[in-house]
């Protein structure tokens, strides 16, 4: 196609943002060697930031937003991706500084895209997306550093949201014990379906605390940062591991080196943006394995890309439960 429709983000000279469908045409598209016929997208917390304008996620301008998609290949002159197949993407920039995927064709390198596993349909990759691949980074780094099931306990923070769906889920299905932390106690029924043995207040962990407290957990998923990664780390027992991935709260980290120096623990950070290619297609081949088909579907909405708008304030709010899909097909 010479033509295509997408979302354009733009910027006046008063700093105001505003977000356009619009028909586009392929010279608009940036470099790359692999060009993608994109089927769907989802939202993550990243793409509410971008859309509202919350926080400089975007740094190129005008942008077609949106840090995920899948589709199939139109044209490629990478030798690893053929006319036909389907694939995946996740970060590398793309929806900040290099076209997004919330548009019906997206160019990009070969060497960001992945191949999508045969397990998955285009849209279960997009339920899963950035959020559900930076959860099995998150356990990956868990068990990179010794922690098993039967050492004890996880504790996933922000345990409703993308991230933390997925990474309960998955935590349970490896055979982990569960605690799940959120600000909605009223999902308590959605997160034990999901696998979590027992359901915290967030309200817990979210307000200033010790630099110690008493040990409840060998390691934990956090996606919210600040106060509550502070207690998490407080509240970590001797030679556990604290996987950090996301700052829904904060960016700063109100704590102590005590847990550090005292009981040994590890802060293992997660960056999903720009992880090397083996480390994706390793993090992609177990959610292949490991992810609960059944259970993902279960808790994936899909909407279509019209929707992108209105669901940008709703994530940033926490109203959104779970995965949403972006249909861009039709």
């Amino acid at each position: 196609m010479s033509t295509f429709n997408a979302f354009w983000l733009s910027k006046d000279d008063e700093g105001s943002q505003s977000l356009t469908w619009r028909e586009s045409n392929t010279e608009e598209l940036m470099d790359g060697d692999v060009t993608v016929a994109v089927s769907h997208s989802t939202i993550n917390y990243k793409d509410g930031l971008a859309l509202t304008g919350s926080s400089p996620v975007v740094r190129r301008w005008p942008m077609i937003p949106g840090i995920d998609f899948a589709g199939t290949v139109t044209t490629s002159s990478d030798p690893s991706f053929a006319v036909g197949q389907q694939v995946i993407l996740n970060g590398w920039g793309v929806g900040e500084t290099h076209l997004g995927g919330y548009s019906q064709l997206a160019r990009v390198p070969g060497g960001w895209l992945v191949a999508l596993p045969p397990t998955f349909t285009s849209a279960q990759s997009m339920a899963v997306g950035t959020a559900g691949y930076t959860a099995m980074l998150c356990v990956m780094a868990l068990e990179d550093r010794g922690v098993r099931p039967g050492d004890g306990a996880i504790l996933v923070t922000g345990a409703s949201g993308g991230v933390g769906s997925v990474a309960v889920s998955l935590l349970s299905s490896l055979g982990y014990e569960v605690i799940a932390s959120t600000g909605r106690v009223e999902e308590t029924d959605y997160l034990t379906h999901l696998g979590a043995s027992s359901v915290i207040n967030r309200s817990e962990l979210s307000e200033p605390g010790r630099p110690l407290g008493k040990e409840r957990w060998i390691g934990a998923v956090d996606s919210v940062g600040s106060h509550t990664l502070a207690n998490v780390l407080a509240g970590t027992r001797y030679g556990g591991t604290v996987a950090a991935c996301g700052l829904a709260q904060g960016m700063d980290l109100p704590g102590s080196v005590a847990p550090f120096i005292l009981r040994g623990v590890t802060l293992a950070g997660i960056d999903s943006v720009m992880a090397p290619a083996a480390v994706r297609k390793a993090a992609w081949a177990r959610l292949a394995k490991d992810l609960d088909l059944k259970k993902l579907d279960s808790v994936t909405n899909t909407q279509h890309i019209s929707q992108a708008p209105q669901l940008a304030s709703e994530i940033l709010a926490g109203k959104v439960r779970g995965r949403v899909v972006l249909n861009i097909e039709s």
